[in-house]
């Protein structure tokens, strides 16, 4: 038994109900906030296209974050601790 998406928002315990509208406007928030989609001629995209979108831009990020982690890593194994440079990215790191 399938129930409608609306019903089956409606019945979710504890979770305040969201309208159509509002998940329109959220939809849109994300849309400008994801530059694959942003960068297009046109202003409009599917809610699948904007969450597949997001998906992809979300891991694509956890990648560079990966990439920085291990090059910074990388990059203080090869510092002495009490050098200025050392100071200099632990300042930054806070």
């Amino acid at each position: 038994m399938v129930m409608s998406s609306r019903r089956s928002r409606q019945s979710s315990t504890g979770a305040s109900k969201i309208t159509d509208d509002e998940i329109m406007q959220l939809l849109s928030k994300l849309q400008q906030l994801l530059p694959e989609i942003t960068n297009r001629r046109s202003n409009k995209a599917s809610a699948s296209k904007v969450l597949q979108e997001t998906c992809s831009y979300v891991r694509s990020l956890h990648r560079e974050v990966d990439d920085l982690s291990d090059r910074l890593s990388q990059l203080l194994s090869t510092i002495d601790a009490g050098s200025p440079e050392a100071s200099i990215i632990e300042s930054l790191m806070i």
